[in-house]
Formats: C-alpha cells, structure tokens, sequence
C-alpha cells in the first residue's frame, strides 16, 4: 500500500478535517455541493425519489441511511425502527428496491445479539422479495458481521438477507462458503479499508486476482451474487468469462456506465445513500477518486 493511499484514508475519515471544513465560511454549503453527487439528500424522501429515477433508468437502488460506530443501545433501537419505516416504504417502490446498512449503525459493536434481533426485526419487516444488504466493514468486526448474519439465516430470513466479502481480506474464502451454503445474496467488493498485511492483500495486481477467484467460485456455484466494483477492466473481464451476472455500482461514480450496462443485459444496482451524516462519505469518494 503507498503512503499517499494510507494518507488519504485518514484524511477522509478525519473529524478534525469535518471540522475545519464546516467551521471556514461558505464551507459547508460548498462540501455540500460537489458532495450533492453522491448523496440525493438528508431525508428517506430523497433516497426513494433517487430509486425511482433510477428504476425509469432499468436500475435497481438499496438504500442506506448514513451511520456506523454506535455505541448506546438505545441509538441502536432508534436507527432500527427508522429502518423499519423504510421497510414500510418499500411496499411503494418498484421491486427492485432493497435496503442496505452498516451493522455498526445498529450496535455491533456493543450488543451483538441485540445487533442481530435488530437486523432479524428490519429483515422480517421487508416487503415480499426484498432484502436488506449487510454492508462491509474492517476485519476487525469481520466475524461479528458474519455471526450476525449467520444468525438472522438461520431464523429463515436467509432470502432477505445480503452479505458483502471483501476480495482482500485472507479470510474471505472461508466466509464465503459460509454464506453459501446459509443461502444469502452476496455482494462481493475489492475492500476499502486499511487492514496490515497479516489481515489483508496488498492494494492492486493481489487483491483483484482474489476478486477474480472468488467470482468464479460464486459463479461455480450457481449463488445469488453481484459484483460490486468500479474497475472497469477487472467488470468487463468477468462480464465476458461469466456472462451477464449482476453488477453494483455506487451512486455518482461513473454514472455513465449504467445505461452501457443495461443496453447490454447487465442487471445494475445502485446504492443509495441519505442522511445528515453526509461529509465522511463524500471524502471517502473524493479520495477514491485520487487512487485511494
């Protein structure tokens, strides 16, 4: 990994870079607007409006209300029963719509059964046909990620149910058969995080081989997956040897694709995310966006 890639990282979750930015005049209402791209706006409404212009498009949306890093249980409850009315709202969008969320932003960190009943009440809340996407987050709550996901399967919600693997972390193979064989969708991602390398393949040629395997293994075993990557190169590779498998793409990053997907047969799903917890995310994408 290159210092300029770590650098940028920090700086893209910095509360001290938050802060300055919103504190010099005009900041705020500028961050706002490139960061506009990516983010429909602060309200549930903004999100769905967003899934139905994208549906017009032949694109499907999961929808995702910022937050991660709870710790207060009473939080936690707060951020399920707001998922619960997006559930409710589903019922009046196309099919395609699903839910996505960061275990985190429902108490993974302080409550790991409570995580689990909470995912379990959001999951049996959705309408018939949906799920909700189980967001990927660093391999230190890796396996708690994957318990509670395991545990709402294992319930009979396996069906409402998405996971998503990071091609770089060494034990990705391993939880991924898991989560074949308990029947979840799969998202599969290169991997965003900072990890050591006892963790974690390197940034590049490494991490997009193991991206090529496990998509041949997901493929192999006839799983419900999408590939979830802006890498041109490595997408249409896989495109080509597997077919038309469904692709993810986050919203604002190269929006140009997605009609070229669709006039092709490629099923596309975008993320969609909302909330006040905006600033964070818009780093993370500008830097991204540098080669981070």
């Amino acid at each position: 990994m290159s210092i300029d890639r770590a650098i940028l990282f920090r700086l893209a979750t910095s509360d001290v870079v938050e802060q300055v930015v919103r504190a010099v005049p005009r900041g705020e209402e500028l961050a706002w607007r490139a960061a506009s791209r990516y983010v429909p706006g602060t309200a549930a409404a903004d999100a769905i409006r967003a899934a139905g212009e994208l549906h017009a498009r032949g694109v499907a949306a999961s929808i995702d209300q910022f937050g991660e890093l709870v710790d207060d249980t009473l939080v936690a409850q707060r951020v399920t029963d707001d998922y619960l009315r997006l559930a409710e709202d589903l019922a009046g969008l196309p099919q395609d719509a699903w839910l996505a969320v960061d275990l985190s932003h429902l108490g993974l960190d302080v409550d790991l059964s409570g995580c689990a009943d909470r995912l379990a009440a959001i999951a049996q809340a959705l309408p018939e046909g949906r799920r909700i996407q189980v967001g990927a987050e660093d391999d230190a709550r890796a396996d708690a990620v994957l318990k509670c996901v395991l545990d709402v399967a294992d319930r009979g919600m396996a069906d409402r149910l998405g996971a998503t693997v990071q091609a770089n972390l060494h034990r990705t193979p391993d939880d991924m058969e898991r989560l074949l064989e308990a029947g979840v969708h799969i998202r599969l991602v290169k991997g965003a995080y900072l990890e050591s390398p006892d963790r974690a393949l390197p940034y590049g040629e490494p991490t997009d081989i193991a991206f090529m395997r496990l998509a041949h293994r997901l493929a192999e075993a006839h799983a419900p997956f999408a590939l979830a990557t802006h890498d041109g190169v490595l997408r249409e590779a896989l495109l080509s040897a597997l077919g038309p498998v469904p692709v993810e793409q986050l919203l604002g990053v190269r929006p140009e694709i997605l009609n070229d997907l669709v006039a092709h047969g490629v099923p596309v799903r975008v993320y969609i995310p909302f909330g006040h917890n905006w600033f964070r995310y818009w780093m993370r994408r500008v830097a991204e966006s540098r080669g981070a």
